[in-house]
């Protein structure tokens, strides 16, 4: 195991106290403070003081526990930032829409790095290891849902051995809230995002959805008629699956497996959910685009979903392990409430 020791002074902040409309009080961060993060121990003497965020997900986490004047730089953005948070991200940089480089985020002289996905910043991270990082005195912070009973180093985008669950994102929460001192703000944010999440499950197991009712998560595809990447068995996508009874088609056991298109519609899903999403990489980036390919495609029209209108849109970043996670499971209930599947 890696130790990083990271140095900072702490500065006066006004912290959110009350997100979940009701005042929590936490114990103050005790330094100096040691968490052990995805393989490497991390030591901090105080708050960090200047942080760069590689990832959307550990972006707007910091802005709801009340962190924005610390952040000088952040990264890889899926769809824009929560709408409270407009103008305060529009006041600091971004390094880049999907991957800065190593030197652009060293030349914002972090004294910490929070990264959501570790084939940024990992192993074999595309904007640099750990190692790299650590070795000229940025530690870096690797959010717990992208390593925790989960394997980068199989298939695309990583294969859990385990159905994911919220917990790991709260465990995300709690120590960045510790990491920076903001207790009162992550036991508020907690507390509202585990009451949504209990009101909508609840809400979803009241629909008495047929036994049988299948979903099909289509993220992306790097062409048009490509196979597509779908929702494995074991990620985000499949956590919402779980929790409202529904089965995912997709029988793999990798995070975003591609599957052929003759492969999905056999399988037949009761409907079928979109990322929507602001970033081009992919030409099925593009919402409009996928649903023209459903209606158009030979094989892929045929499916029931695709006749009977059965398609619900979501935000793509709450198709990974982010706080929108959260709010997308109460859109999903909502709208299959509307498709009329009750038994």
């Amino acid at each position: 195991m890696t130790t990083t020791r990271a140095k900072a002074t702490f500065t006066g902040l006004t912290l959110i106290a009350s997100l979940a409309g009701s005042t929590v009080l936490a114990a103050e961060t005790d330094y100096p403070l040691t968490i052990d993060n995805c393989g490497h121990s991390l030591t901090f003497d105080s708050t960090p003081e200047a942080t760069v965020t590689i990832g959307q997900s550990t972006t707007e986490i910091l802005y709801l526990l009340g962190q924005q004047d610390r952040i000088k730089g952040t990264s890889v953005w899926f769809s824009s930032v929560l709408p409270e948070f407009k103008e305060t991200n529009a006041a600091i940089d971004r390094l880049a829409d999907n991957d800065p480089s190593f030197e652009s985020v060293l030349a914002k002289r972090p004294d910490l790095v929070t990264v959501m996905y570790e084939w940024h910043v990992g192993p074999e991270g595309m904007v640099g290891t750990r190692d790299s990082f650590h070795e000229v005195g940025v530690p870096t912070y690797v959010m717990p849902t992208d390593c925790a009973a989960k394997d980068n180093t199989v298939g695309a985008d990583g294969t859990r051995s385990e159905l994911f669950t919220t917990q790991q994102l709260y465990t995300s929460i709690e120590e960045l809230a510790r990491i920076y001192n903001a207790q009162d703000a992550g036991a508020a944010l907690l507390q509202d995002l585990q009451s949504r999440e209990a009101k909508a499950v609840a809400k979803a197991k009241s629909l008495n959805l047929p036994q049988g009712t299948s979903a099909l998560f289509w993220f992306s595809a790097s062409e048009m008629a490509a196979d597509p990447y779908v929702a494995g068995q074991q990620g985000l996508p499949a956590y919402m699956m779980d929790k409202l009874g529904v089965e995912n088609v997709v029988t793999s056991a990798e995070e975003w497996p591609l599957v052929g298109w003759e492969t999905l519609a056999k399988s037949d899903p009761t409907f079928i959910v979109l990322a929507k999403m602001d970033r081009r990489r992919f030409p099925a980036d593009d919402i409009e685009k996928k649903r023209e390919f459903l209606m158009t495609d030979p094989v892929a029209r045929e499916m029931t979903a695709v006749k009977e209108g059965r398609i619900i849109t979501m935000d793509a970043h709450a198709m990974d392990p982010t706080v929108r996670a959260i709010y997308a499971l109460e859109t999903m209930a909502d709208a299959l409430s509307g498709f009329d599947l009750a038994e």
